[in-house]
């Protein structure tokens, strides 16, 4: 197996050597848990290949010079400021978790340099860039995958292979609550920085599109940034209503989510990665008559696994042509069109059509009801 090279994007970049080489750029949490994770793995002693979680060489690439010196000393690898420079540097595949407005041009250039990039989500703040990245990737025949992580996320993978069974029966309405108290971000607001994780998750646990979608937004503490937001769509079969808002301090930080099917509902608590509750609860029909029944509740623990390290390493293999995708390009710039919708939506207070054409961006028209 080539080495491969795998770079870190977020406000800047980084390089990784992973029997593919890598590239990161600095700047938030998330940034830090990638270096964190990939800070984990063995240094190289000699070439390895085939070894999935083997980081043989790491660079860093950030545009702010004494932040990437730093972060390069503290790692003992090498540093460059430019990712215009990673194709030169050997680099394979790159993740870039730069600020969203910069991710079309970032990841098209490494993308035209013959790097294969796993881009932070939203995968663009436009559909029609989120396509045009989907295009590219597939005319430069490289691998493009989008942070989408929740697909990742253990509790939830376990209640999509339940579903995917039949457990549930069938799935009738989805309830997502994302809530906490703090400032609004200067550049996106919450349909692009949380819904754009449940408009996802709502079509990866239903394997569908929603039909027609409404969306409401706030946008006071900050003007044209988005604070709170509800999104509802509507499937053939099923609704689900997502709930996003910075402006909530009863809960501390919520993240959850429920899902009511025929026979059983699920809960699961996103803060809480490995737990899945199951209800036991139904309305039976008897003798003409409907009654809810009951039969209490069971706890499953799925399996512990690290969703950003999953994330990473399904992307590392996909780029070595040895496993395919959870959330590649495609899936990524569907979840844009939605959110583009969601938006447009809200400015008008209509209910849109949603008119999903696969591998090409959703439209919406409004509603004639």
């Amino acid at each position: 197996m080539p080495p491969v090279a795998l770079a870190f994007f977020d406000s800047v970049g980084y390089i990784l050597h992973y029997n593919l080489r890598a590239s990161v750029v600095p700047a938030d949490a998330l940034r830090r848990h990638r270096h964190r994770i990939l800070g984990k793995q063995p240094r190289p002693r000699g070439r390895r290949t085939g070894r999935r979680g083997v980081i043989d060489e790491v660079s860093l690439c950030d545009v702010d010079e004494s932040r990437v010196a730093e972060l390069a000393e503290s790692y003992d690898v090498r540093a460059v400021t430019d990712y215009a420079e990673l194709a030169a540097l050997g680099v394979d595949a790159a993740t870039v978790s730069t600020p969203s407005p910069t991710h079309h041009e970032i990841a098209t250039t490494l993308l035209e340099d013959g790097i294969d990039v796993l881009v932070e989500k939203p995968l663009a703040l436009d559909s029609t860039e989120a396509w045009d990245l989907v295009s590219t990737a597939d005319e430069e025949d490289r691998t493009l995958a989008v942070g989408h992580i929740f697909r990742h996320h253990p509790a939830l993978c376990e209640l999509k292979r339940r579903i995917d069974r039949g457990e549930l029966g069938r799935v009738k309405y989805l309830a997502t609550n994302r809530f906490s108290f703090r400032a609004p971000r200067a550049t996106t607001g919450v349909l692009y920085s949380l819904a754009v994780h449940d408009v996802d998750v709502s079509n990866y646990l239903l394997n569908d599109q929603p039909e027609w979608l409404y969306c409401s937004t706030d946008s006071i503490v900050r003007e044209g940034i988005d604070e709170t937001a509800t999104v509802v769509l509507e499937y053939e079969d099923a609704t689900s209503v997502i709930n996003e808002s910075w402006q909530v301090p009863v809960f501390g930080k919520r993240r959850d989510l429920v899902v009511v099917g025929s026979e059983k509902a699920a809960y699961i608590d996103y803060l809480d990665d490995t737990v899945l509750e199951l209800y036991d609860s139904r309305i039976v029909e008897r003798d003409g008559s409907l009654s809810a029944r009951e039969e209490g509740k069971q706890v499953f623990e799925a399996p512990t696994a690290e969703p950003l390290r999953a994330e990473i390493e399904e992307f590392v293999a996909a780029s070595q042509g040895q496993s395919t995708l959870r959330a590649p390009g495609s899936v990524g710039a569907r979840a844009v069109d939605l959110l583009e919708l969601a938006e447009r939506s809200a400015d008008r207070n209509e209910t849109l059509r949603v008119d999903a054409v696969a591998g090409s961006p959703a439209r919406g028209r409004a509603s004639q009801e």
